[in-house]
């Protein structure tokens, strides 16, 4: 058998890094997961964790990445499978999805646990926006060309709406019902949703 390409060996380092990152950073945690243990779950040595993501924040940094980005397509493609074209049935689908995400263990201990403290508050606001933004914006606009939304600015309602939703998915995060709080939760948020927009002319 030839002999595996170093770009090969790299993709495969990164991949056995990055399933241990997220295995043992959902099940313990950024602050109790170790160098160490994170390179002997994935099978290679300490200074490979150093050349691909720095240190163990970089790995973490990497793995909240891809939990982001899966949960942003999850959710687009349950908008997209909704057969209406009810602005408010779009944003309730997306809501109601992004919150059962919520509490998953992946989501709920890295995204919106650890990810403040690691980052730091307004780092992770950044990245949260980064991620969601574009989604939420979507949804507005449509709004808008519908005529639901009168002559107001998007973007800064956008930047109202994700951290509406980002103050939701901490709730959810840390009720002690979370079913119960989930339900409540999406309820609110709706309610304040449509109070921005207007029936259609």
């Amino acid at each position: 058998m030839p002999r595996r390409s170093q770009e090969d060996r790299s993709r495969a380092t990164r991949a056995a890094l990055e399933q241990a990152g997220r295995r043992l950073f959902t099940e313990r945690g950024f602050a109790a997961t170790s160098a160490e243990e994170l390179v002997t779950a994935a099978g290679v040595t300490r200074g490979a964790l150093h050349h691909h993501y720095g240190d163990k924040r970089g790995l973490f940094r990497v793995v909240l990445e891809q939990i982001e980005v899966e949960a942003t397509a999850e959710i687009e493609k349950a908008i997209a499978s909704v057969d209406s074209d009810d602005v408010m049935v779009g944003m309730s689908v997306g809501l109601g999805v992004f919150l059962e995400i919520c509490q998953r263990p992946a989501m709920l201990r890295i995204g919106l646990t650890d990810a403040p403290a690691v980052l730091g508050w307004q780092a992770w606001r950044e990245f949260e926006t980064a991620h969601g933004l574009g989604l939420i914006t979507t949804q507005l606009e449509r709004a808008r060309a519908a005529g639901l939304i009168a002559d107001a600015p998007v973007p800064v309602l956008a930047q109202l709406v994700i951290s509406l939703i980002s103050e939701a998915a901490l709730i959810v995060a840390h009720a002690t019902d979370p079913d119960t709080t989930r339900a409540q939760t999406q309820q609110s948020v709706l309610l304040l949703i449509s109070g921005l927009l207007r029936t259609a002319d």
